[in-house]
């Protein structure tokens, strides 16, 4: 006999084990409540072969699970884990009895390691499950086999950061055989999508900083070469509560600007506006780091809150160039001694200033427009300083011995005076050079004031339209 017909004769004699053993059903002895020992051992025995009279027929098998807890989202590895509450049930056919002839018992209690069990695996599973195994499966008297297990999934999940903290995510649970094929084993859900979703809602309702939004799922047939394997492919929508965040982020980071935008109401001519604002800079930037551990991070891309605090620290650095050109205006230019060219009076002084609606500060007047050069009616003198040489004086005053004695000392007087008059001159044109150049840096702080507050509403409205899309599409 060859090799090949002692292998058939084999598994035909198992084959005709198993039928008889399914055609006289477990026996139960008179005062025993349940089915025999002995009875269940034979079942037991043939723990290794699938529970069906005839084999060309499929096992069918139900599932069902609760999502209990959302445990951690790792947005770096991609990794979602999760506690599912498991329930699968399927038919063995060898364990039937009659509740009669069993003392009215129609439930009874095995271990799962004795007896048949189906390959039912999660096929984004990418860790071992270390969740506390349950041992044991109930057992209807018409060979209904109920196996509830708790379930530690740690599965991957292609996970969308952009919107962070306003973010949900759609991952997906695909049940199914790892080895039968659907003449083995055939699958179904035990429950509908919606009596699993509501399930899980009532125990996640207050969990952590996940919130379930749905689950929703379909059966359907994969196909790989000649085979073909049932599976069950679930979709777990999940959103995050974003109070956290919004708390420890948003808002910091929003007083942060808003005590930028104010320090432009520091007067630039006797505050030094810039310190301030370079100390604000180094806080803002401890504060990114204190924060950057709450912040997820993907290979895949940054999320919007990261650029948003990109561009908050880009416009603060602005907001400082701006400072330090108004301060130049102010204090460099003047101390030069440099006069303002005539362009700028007419540009900014005039026109900038009326398309703005500059209003002048109460210590500051507008100044005006210089004319042409008149002829001055004042002896040609710019102060009220007028020194009459010794030689105008008058004929009929002729000086005496006395007075031409001192001639010496009024002359060194006059020297002194006229030296005066000039150092008073140098102040008063510094004075008005300083005003003219004041006049030139208010004007255009309140222009790059106007543009700041201008690119700061529209950067905010860019984020806030960004986020609440996208919030509304999911």
């Amino acid at each position: 006999m060859s090799r090949t017909q002692q292998r058939i004769s084999i598994i035909s004699g198992l084959l005709l084990i198993s039928v008889s053993l399914c055609y006289s059903k477990l026996s139960c002895k008179e005062g025993h409540s349940g089915p025999t020992y002995e009875s269940i051992q034979a079942v037991f025995d043939l723990q290794s072969f699938r529970p069906a009279v005839n084999l060309s027929n499929p096992t069918i098998a139900n599932i069902s699970f609760t999502l209990y807890a959302v445990l951690g989202v790792s947005e770096k590895t991609q990794i979602l884990t999760t506690f599912l509450w498991l329930r699968v049930y399927w038919h063995h056919e060898f364990l039937i009895w009659e509740p009669d002839e069993c003392d009215g018992v129609t439930r009874i209690s095995l271990p799962v390691k004795e007896l048949w069990s189906p390959d039912i695996i999660v096929y984004e599973f990418v860790d071992d499950d270390v969740s506390q195994a349950c041992p044991y499966v109930y057992v209807n008297h018409t060979g209904h086999i109920r196996w509830d297990r708790m379930l530690r999934l740690v599965s991957a999940c292609n996970l969308e950061i952009f919107s962070f903290p306003f973010d949900v995510q759609n991952c997906t649970f695909t049940f199914g055989s790892y080895m039968h094929t659907i003449r083995d084993v055939r699958l179904s859900p035990a429950l509908t999508f919606k009596e699993m979703s509501e399930n899980s809602k009532s125990y996640l309702e207050a969990s952590g900083e996940w919130e379930l939004v749905d689950i929703i799922g379909e059966s359907s047939i994969l196909k790989f070469g000649i085979d073909e394997w049932d599976i069950i492919t679930f979709w777990v929508v999940i959103k995050r509560r974003p109070v956290l965040y919004v708390v420890n982020l948003l808002i910091p980071s929003s007083f942060l600007m808003l005590i930028d935008i104010l320090s432009f109401y520091l007067p630039p001519h006797s505050v030094d506006r810039a310190s301030f604002k370079m100390t604000l800079i180094l806080g803002y930037t401890v504060f990114l780091l204190i924060m950057n551990d709450l912040l997820p991070s993907t290979a895949n891309g940054t999320p919007i809150i990261g650029i948003y605090f990109s561009v908050c620290l880009a416009l603060m650095v602005i907001s400082l160039l701006e400072t330090v050109i108004i301060t130049n205006v102010l204090h460099h230019n003047s101390m030069k001694y440099q006069e303002v060219p005539n362009w700028v009076r007419v540009v900014i002084l005039k026109h900038i200033a009326n398309l703005i609606c500059y209003r002048w500060p109460e210590d500051i007047q507008p100044p005006s427009i210089p004319q042409k050069d008149k002829p001055d009616s004042s002896n040609g003198g710019s102060g009220p300083w007028i020194i009459q040489p010794a030689s105008q004086t008058p004929a009929q005053h002729p000086p005496s011995t006395g007075d031409i004695a001192s001639l010496p000392e009024l002359q060194q007087i006059c020297q002194y005076l006229g030296d005066l008059r000039a150092h008073l001159i140098s102040l008063q044109k510094e004075s008005e050079l300083q005003d003219q150049w004041c006049h030139v840096g208010y004007v255009l702080d309140f222009l790059l004031f106007r543009i700041y507050l201008l690119l700061i509403s529209c950067y905010a409205l860019v984020i806030i339209s960004m986020w609440c899309i996208w919030i509304s599409q999911t």
